[in-house]
């Protein structure tokens, strides 16, 4: 399988947790910039907006930390899907994630074994926001793997769980948590 820019691989739990070590890098970085901030608090909410005074949670690069905040969590849940996923699937051989980088790969995440597993993941506030999880379904469904499944992340809907209320066409949706 092609990995394109912004690709991750992930063949054990040990490359899972030393991904999330980035991005729990980056997010160091970002709060002790926080907590050394003085002055007007507007300017320092614009400067968050605004500014490249973020990091990527994995590849480093400057960024907006309102942006940051957004790529942080995007890449958390794909992480955590990872680790299950490499539970579930072991046959798999691994599995390519690119969570948010549209063009890279067809899904978020897809296993090294063709057609066998593949995955959309998001973080909402609310699943149903911006009709993501109705989005992702459709597109999960006109899918050919053998196993699909919706992972999110929702304050709405803690802890790691299988939530078969919103499962079709044997796609498998899955909340998850860190």
């Amino acid at each position: 399988m092609e990995h394109g820019a912004g690709c991750m691989v992930v063949r054990n739990i040990e490359d899972v947790d030393r991904y999330m070590g980035q991005v729990r890098e980056a997010a160091a970085k970002i709060h002790a910039w926080i907590a050394a901030q003085t002055g007007d608090p507007l300017d320092l909410l614009r400067r968050m907006k605004f500014e490249p005074t973020g990091f990527h949670p994995i590849q480093g690069h400057a960024l907006n930390v309102v942006e940051q905040i957004n790529q942080t969590w995007t890449y958390v849940v794909a992480l955590a899907a990872a680790r299950h996923l490499l539970e579930m699937h072991p046959e798999a051989g691994g599995y390519v994630l690119a969570p948010g980088a549209h063009a890279a790969i067809e899904l978020d995440i897809m296993s090294e074994a063709p057609g066998l597993v593949g995955a959309e993941t998001f973080a909402a506030v609310d699943p149903k926001n911006n009709r993501k999880l109705e989005l992702d379904l459709q597109k999960l469904a006109a899918r050919t793997e053998q196993h699909r499944y919706l992972f999110f992340m929702s304050p709405q809907f803690p802890g790691f769980k299988r939530l078969p209320q919103w499962e079709r066409g044997g796609i498998q949706v899955w909340s998850v948590d860190v």
